[in-house]
């Protein structure tokens, strides 16, 4: 919320009638498609911790997700998502490394040091630098980001 999609202030998206792209997003996937070796969403999903909606209710978005951008020749290799509460500390949970650890293992090839972390918190940028990514802040600066932008679609042109 608030990279890919719209994000609802004080709220989750929770159904997939609530799940609207942000403006040029499909567009922007298909182009860094073109790029990059793979794609890899990680989400932090509390409302699942916090009984809001279930795992199948975000699959159901993901797939929502997935369809419209594949309508631009974009893809998501992979979703890696934690649904615990950030009260309980998970290693799943941004900024800690958990979902990382799960996409190395599933796709070896991937280098840290050679991938971008785009996030619009300051837990997806202390993630990404963490891990020795680039990173890229959408939004208000967290004056630790590599790069700031505005929206996705904006970081075509660096690519």
């Amino acid at each position: 919320d608030g990279v890919i999609n719209h994000r609802i202030v004080g709220d989750y998206v929770k159904t997939p009638d609530e799940f609207v792209f942000i403006p040029g997003v499909p567009e922007a996937i298909s182009r860094f498609r073109q790029v990059f070796g793979r794609i890899i969403v990680v989400t932090n999903q509390q409302g699942i911790g916090k009984g809001l909606m279930s795992t199948a209710d975000l699959e159901s978005i993901h797939q929502k997700m997935e369809i419209g951008m594949a309508s631009t020749g974009g893809r998501i290799d992979k979703i890696y998502h934690c649904p615990d509460l950030a009260t309980n500390h998970p290693v799943c949970r941004k900024p800690l490394p958990g979902m990382a650890i799960k996409a190395i293992a599933d796709f070896p090839e991937i280098d840290l040091r050679k991938s971008i972390m785009v996030g619009d918190s300051l837990s997806d940028i202390e993630f990404g630098r963490r891990l020795g990514m680039f990173t890229v802040k959408i939004g208000e600066t967290c004056q630790i980001e590599h790069l700031r932008i505005d929206l996705l679609f904006d970081l075509v042109p660096f690519i």
